[in-house]
């Protein structure tokens, strides 16, 4: 039944995007290009989709695992049932991809959902409910819609578990409202995620690489890098570098996002230091256009490192000793990703060994998020718990654990009445 429904999902999705209601969706609420919303939204569900289906019969089978031999003959399983209903509040970043991708897990585990879309990207929302509420029975998912009010009115409920996408702030008053219920939560929130550039980094390379990760969605990306820190040596050069390549890559911005809405273009508006950006940026209010703008000479009590910038906005900070650095970024909150690039192996060490975040790279940005076999999710204030294909069934799943012993052979030593002979015995056996 799980997959028949994971199934409906598919072939609705594969619909829509046949006709491309998607792609005009996303395309009306953020601007994305066609490849931009196959790629990160529709696609990655679809792929998603197709594993989930080609393992969903090995995930549900109980598992058998190892018994101490005190036990035997007996043995020791565990099984995954369904935690109940699930409620799945969704952000306006990636509308459809982070709404489907937890749905997938809660659906592969055998729950039903209640579904939030953000309001904010609205002609997403409208889709959401449209594909789900047409197709399903409401008893197994249903797409509720409106603004925070109404969000504020399902938590006053019980549900089995709640996953919740976006900001820390929310995710505090998420958090909070579950513990009334004792409800188990998944957060994914986010941070300001760092970059590091060292003099042995491949300076092309890493440029072309941190501008994808930052300005894909105008970079209202949650694991996008939020800053860099170059080191001193080469921070000239890879300035001129950095600069080159977004020309390069983003000279049409007719292919570029758009911010949500007014309220966070005003936000990010409030963040440009204009005596600090490398090259005046590209503005216009109406279409909440905002153009790939890096920042330079930047410390940390300039607005745009007081917050997660969560736009296409990239201060550049110097450093010129990693140990240094890596004390540093230990006293800030523990980041959703940390993205480092240098092809020297005690740095990269050193700083994935010390520094605690959610997931990152070496020599790359945000593609960790693209392997479905690696859990995503936070650390601290960037969130709590992880998904992605088995870590989604998994999180959407009580695992019960049992044993089946046998009848035909009767062990005295743990049962009453008890004598110092058997007391021997089992100091030996539990030591």
């Amino acid at each position: 039944m799980d997959g028949m429904m994971i199934g409906l999902i598919q072939t609705t999705v594969l619909y829509g995007a046949t006709h491309r209601n998607h792609d005009k969706s996303i395309y009306e609420d953020l601007h994305k290009s066609a490849f931009e919303s196959y790629s990160t939204e529709i696609g990655y569900v679809l792929k998603s989709i197709t594993k989930t289906i080609k393992s969903l019969k090995k995930w549900m089978k109980p598992k058998r695992v190892k018994t101490p031999i005190y036990l035997r003959p007996t043995t020791s399983y565990i099984a995954y049932e369904p935690k109940g209903v699930i409620l799945i509040i969704g952000p306006y970043n990636y509308p459809f991809q982070l709404i489907l991708e937890p749905l997938i897990g809660a659906i592969a585990a055998g729950n039903t959902a209640s579904i939030k879309p953000s309001e904010y990207a609205s002609h997403t929302e409208q889709l959401l409910q449209t594909l789900i509420n047409d197709h399903f029975e409401p008893s197994y998912l249903h797409v509720i819609t409106g603004d925070h009010k109404i969000t504020e009115n399902l938590l006053e409920n019980k549900f089995d578990h709640i996953f919740f996408t976006g900001s820390t702030r929310v995710g505090k008053l998420i958090y909070e409202q579950a513990s009334k219920h004792l409800t188990p939560v998944t957060l994914e929130l986010g941070g300001k995620s760092p970059t590091i550039v060292d003099q042995s980094a491949n300076l092309k390379v890493a440029a072309k690489r941190i501008i994808f990760g930052k300005f894909i969605n105008a970079g209202q990306t949650c694991i996008a890098p939020d800053y860099i820190y170059v080191h001193q040596t080469i921070a000239e050069s890879f300035i001129k570098i950095l600069s080159d390549t977004m020309h390069t890559m983003y000279n049409d911005l007719h292919q570029f996002g758009r911010i949500i809405n007014d309220k966070h273009f005003d936000r990010l508006m409030n963040l440009i230091d204009a005596d600090k950006v490398l090259q005046k940026p590209v503005i216009d209010a109406k279409m909440c256009l905002i153009s790939p703008t890096i920042m330079k000479g930047v410390t940390w009590t300039d607005k745009v490192m007081q917050e997660e910038i969560f736009g296409p906005l990239l201060p550049v900070l110097i450093y010129d000793d990693i140990d240094t650095l890596i004390k540093l970024l230990k006293t800030k909150e523990k980041p959703l990703a940390l993205y480092v690039f240098t092809n020297n192996k005690d740095i990269q060490h050193k700083v994935f060994s010390q520094l605690s975040f959610g997931g990152g790279a070496m020599n790359d940005t945000i593609m960790h998020v693209s392997n479905p076999c690696l859990p995503f999710g936070g650390v601290g204030q960037s969130g709590m718990g992880a998904y992605h294909y088995f870590a989604s069934f998994e999180i959407f799943s009580h695992k019960k654990s049992y044993i089946k012993r046998c009848t035909w052979l009767y062990l005295p030593l743990v049962y009453p009445p008890y004598t110092k002979s058997k007391e021997n015995i089992i100091k030996k056996i539990l030591k």
